[in-house]
């Protein structure tokens, strides 16, 4: 069931709150091949030793990404099992707001972890699990607008 209905598009404080911002790194690397092709949202897929690490809850998440020779970018993080897709493995999948013309395997991509959204959910339909990414993706942009998780995007993580 999708629960946008419920949703406010404005996640986090007004400033960061602990555990935030939390900075994490790797070489993309090759996923299921669901975001792009299935879901129409493609993912940025981080090494499994980076989602094994990640003390957070499972659930999504926003902030600031930046591929090796691009610029910094908003982005919305899944991290956890996809529970719809039955998966066996913890992934962290980042979905970077910006459209590109090719994959990316094997550049390095760095994120800024801002604030949590929401909990990681199973879904009746494809068609929920969509809505609620689509709106986790308005959720990010509009939270990313405030200075405190604004200015995030030029520290010097990025450079």
């Amino acid at each position: 069931m999708s629960t946008l209905e419920q949703r406010p598009l404005i996640a986090g404080g007004d400033t960061l709150e602990a555990p935030f911002p939390i900075f994490i790194e790797g070489k993309v690397v090759e996923g299921f091949g669901r975001g792009g092709k299935q879901l129409g949202i493609p993912t940025a897929n981080l090494p499994p030793h980076v989602a094994e690490t990640l003390d957070v809850s499972i659930g999504v998440y926003y902030g600031w990404a930046a591929l090796e020779g691009d610029t910094v970018r908003p982005m919305v993080m899944s991290l956890g099992w996809n529970p719809y897709f039955k998966n066996e493995k913890k992934s962290a999948e980042v979905h970077i707001i910006h459209n590109y013309d090719s994959d990316f395997y094997g550049k390095l991509l760095k994120v800024a972890i801002l604030a949590y959204v929401r909990p990681e959910q199973d879904y009746r339909s494809l068609d929920d699990l969509i809505k609620d990414i689509k709106w986790d993706i308005r959720v990010a942009q509009e939270s990313l607008k405030r200075p405190a998780y604004d200015q995030v995007k030029n520290s010097k993580f990025f450079s």
